[in-house]
């Protein structure tokens, strides 16, 4: 009779385990992403003066790390201790805080798709934004050097986006030897160069915009990036399917979880 009143009533250990294998490899990799954030600020005296954190004029990408590997540490520490504990209130946060970050994706991508004119103005606004701080921190200047080589772009909307920074602006007043240039990483390569010329950007918006075009590049970077959505709107909108499922995914498992262990609960 022990053996019926058991029976349908007992924890899927494929679930469990799987759930729980599922979430270790994120909450490892969360915590990869935490202590690489935080090496890079320690790195730049930021945990000794924490004040320093809004300092800066422009982005700091290291807050792409925190963040991340905040989320996904959370993350996977509740689904992984959930489903290994069978604890219910730690699989039902994961599940919902899980379904929280599904709904605020989907609703920036709909706010996205209706409100494209007003992202197209953010986007803009941002780049230029972080183009007058592009001294004011390393990891900053980096990150913009990459988006203009990979895009083979300069600025937000043209080189001449480049006067909002006070080394790179064309007044007379400007004393750096950076003044009426652009950044290196603006430059068009020369397959024969090994190495980098850093200032191949020197003086270069002195001359004229046809004689600019066989130096730099001239498109600015919000219309690159829009063109390579298009061209790649497939891999994209892949990428976003894709993790979409697996958060899908993740709920079910979690819930499916959820209710066998409650189920087990209502048998004792």
């Amino acid at each position: 009779m022990k053996h019926h009143h058991f029976k349908g009533a007992e924890v899927s250990c494929c679930v469990k385990y799987f759930l729980f294998g599922f979430n270790i490899l994120f909450w490892l990799l969360g915590a990869a992403f935490l202590g690489i954030g935080l090496w890079a600020w320690a790195e730049k005296g930021v945990l000794s003066n924490l004040s320093s954190i809004t300092d800066l004029g422009g982005f700091d990408p290291v807050w792409l790390f925190i963040v991340v590997g905040g989320v996904m540490f959370i993350l996977g520490f509740a689904g992984c201790i959930g489903a290994l504990r069978e604890n219910t209130f730690l699989l039902k946060f994961f599940s919902v805080f899980l379904g929280l970050i599904f709904f605020l994706e989907l609703t920036a991508g709909i706010l996205a798709f209706v409100f494209k004119d007003w992202i197209k103005d953010q986007l803009n606004f941002f780049i230029n934004n972080n183009i007058k701080a592009y001294r004011d921190d390393i990891d900053l200047q980096n990150l913009i050097d990459f988006a203009q080589e990979y895009w083979s772009c300069c600025g937000a909307h043209g080189p001449d986006d480049w006067n909002l920074n006070i080394y790179f602006n064309c007044t007379d007043l400007n004393p750096s030897r950076e003044s009426c240039g652009v950044p290196f990483s603006c430059c068009v390569k020369d397959p024969a160069e090994d190495v980098i010329n850093t200032q191949c950007g020197y003086d270069v918006r002195r001359k004229r915009e046809l004689d600019r075009q066989q130096d730099i590049y001239t498109k600015g970077c919000v219309g690159q990036f829009e063109k390579w959505l298009q061209d790649n709107l497939k891999f994209v909108a892949g990428i976003f399917v894709g993790i979409a499922l697996l958060q899908i995914f993740g709920i079910c498992l979690a819930q499916n979880l959820l209710s066998d262990v409650k189920a087990v609960k209502a048998n004792w």
